[in-house]
């Protein structure tokens, strides 16, 4: 038998054959390694990107064990946008075409409440929704988990980048503790570990041969040549020759980095540094910037770069070499994460040249600076700009309720959020800059949770046709 046929699954054959009537015809790699585990009632946690089928495979699972006759939810799927939960919904639809007078009903913020409320009314089997919406039924009681079997954490990762932790877990404290959990995710950073501790049990660890090839870093060494002064036009070109996302530049000294983000600034590049000078507060400020991709490059000392655990950085330079190669190995390390691809390169002098004989091996390319070719007008502007709102933890403010003003009446599609982060004072929301000004004059004018907050953007400046909401600055310290 075809080991990705779904036919050597324990399914119903109504299911076998509306699977092959939708043209799915052999397992894909999370199918065929998740599904026998999810079909045995085991908490799974696995490895799936967009496009993997990861989908069909909970899908599969929870509507193999659905008893339709028990008029009860007994699925919940919970997605970190609207816009994956109605996606994610019909897929389940076109799955349970097989299986008569399945009723799944979407939950997400945005949308007016009373129509949810009166669909809750009537029953329904499967759940798929955002948190804060799930939370806000729950706690008016229009929803009950109690007879929940199969709780989904679709996309995890960005679940927890958005920052819903603390929803997830208000969701799941009102669910059995005997269910079965599933937590897909794209990356496997040490906080999706955790939450899979403490909500699964013996979790089967699934990663396809596809979600688990590594990728090497590349490592490249340019030579400046004998005037220091030719480092700073050496790091803008190296940036612009590997065109990255995003980069981290180590500096050895706190006045360095200052001076290294500035020029980059100068030059196009949008830059912020990060070292002891700066107040807590201020080090929260760029940091959230840097991982929400309100910022392009971040650079840093090896102190102030303590606990800095970007997803996805792409690029790491060595602006300073590095005070011995341990160093080295830990900060190249920052890049190439999860599989995916990641740059390491280290500007050195003449001067160097000795210190630089230690790095020397068959993988690492030593290039000098002259045969690298400038390219001319290279900039690297960040995608996102940050919305702050002046009320955060202490005054109940959940990422649902920001997402639900973005994406209700402001019309913004969830894909132009980006990050939310969540402090006890303050709140930072990414969007994308091309939806900057509408998000900003939607969230100024309307209200947040039925109260008006202070609302302002990192990097305007104050104007008075705008109100003289823009600010420039951080005043207020926020404690996470």
């Amino acid at each position: 038998m075809n080991t990705t046929s779904f036919s050597r699954l324990p399914l119903s054959k109504e299911m076998l054959h509306n699977l092959k009537e939708i043209g799915f015809s052999a397992m894909t790699p999370v199918q065929a390694e998740s599904l026998p585990h999810i079909l045995n009632n085991c908490d799974v946690i696995a490895k799936a990107q967009t496009g993997s089928g990861k989908t069909a495979a909970f899908g599969i699972g929870l509507l193999h064990k659905l008893d339709v006759k028990k008029f009860r939810v007994q699925s919940l799927v919970l997605c970190p946008t609207r816009e994956l939960a109605d996606q994610v919904a019909k897929e389940l639809r076109r799955l349970a075409r097989a299986t008569h007078n399945v009723k799944i009903l979407t939950l997400c913020g945005g949308v007016a409440f009373g129509p949810q409320y009166g669909s809750l009314q009537h029953g329904a089997h499967i759940i798929v929704g955002t948190p804060g919406r799930v939370i806000k039924h729950l706690d008016k009681k229009n929803l009950s988990l109690e007879d929940l079997d199969t709780l989904v954490l679709d996309e995890a990762d960005r679940m927890l980048d958005m920052g819903f932790i603390e929803d997830i877990e208000k969701v799941i404290a009102h669910a059995p503790n005997k269910r079965q959990t599933l937590l897909f995710s794209a990356t496997y950073p040490d906080k999706i570990l955790d939450l899979s501790s403490t909500i699964q049990e013996n979790a089967v660890n699934i990663q396809s041969l596809e979600a688990e090839k590594p990728q090497a870093i590349k490592e490249y060494f340019y030579d400046a040549g004998a005037d220091e002064a030719n480092k700073m036009s050496l790091l803008v070109n190296t940036i612009a020759h590997h065109n990255p996302a995003n980069v981290l530049v180590f500096c050895n000294t706190k006045i360095e980095t200052q001076d290294v983000a500035d020029k980059l600034c100068d030059a196009g590049i949008d830059a912020l540094a990060i070292h002891g000078d700066l107040e807590q507060f201020e080090r929260t400020d760029v940091l959230v910037r840097f991982s929400n991709r309100s910022c392009s490059v971040l650079v840093a000392t090896d102190v102030a770069a303590r606990g800095i655990d970007i997803e996805d950085l792409e690029m790491v330079v060595n602006y300073d070499v590095p005070h011995n190669q341990e160093i080295y190995v830990h900060r190249i390390g920052r890049t190439g994460r999860a599989g995916k691809k990641g740059v390491a390169t280290t500007i050195y002098t003449r001067q160097q040249t000795r210190v630089i004989k230690e790095y020397h091996n068959e993988t690492r390319e030593f290039i000098e600076a002259d045969t690298l070719e400038p390219i001319e007008n290279f900039t690297l502007p960040s995608p996102n700009s940050t919305l702050v709102i002046e009320a955060g933890k202490k005054d109940k403010m959940r990422p649902g309720d920001l997402l639900g003003a973005l994406t209700g009446t402001a019309g913004i599609n969830g894909k132009f959020v980006g990050k939310i982060d969540i402090y006890d004072r303050q709140s930072y929301v990414a969007i994308d800059k091309t939806m900057i000004d509408k998000a900003f004059a939607h969230l100024k004018k309307g209200r947040i949770k039925g109260r008006s907050f202070p609302i302002w953007v990192f990097g305007r400046e104050k104007s008075t046709d705008m109100s003289n909401a823009w600010k420039t600055s951080r005043h207020v310290k926020s404690d996470k």
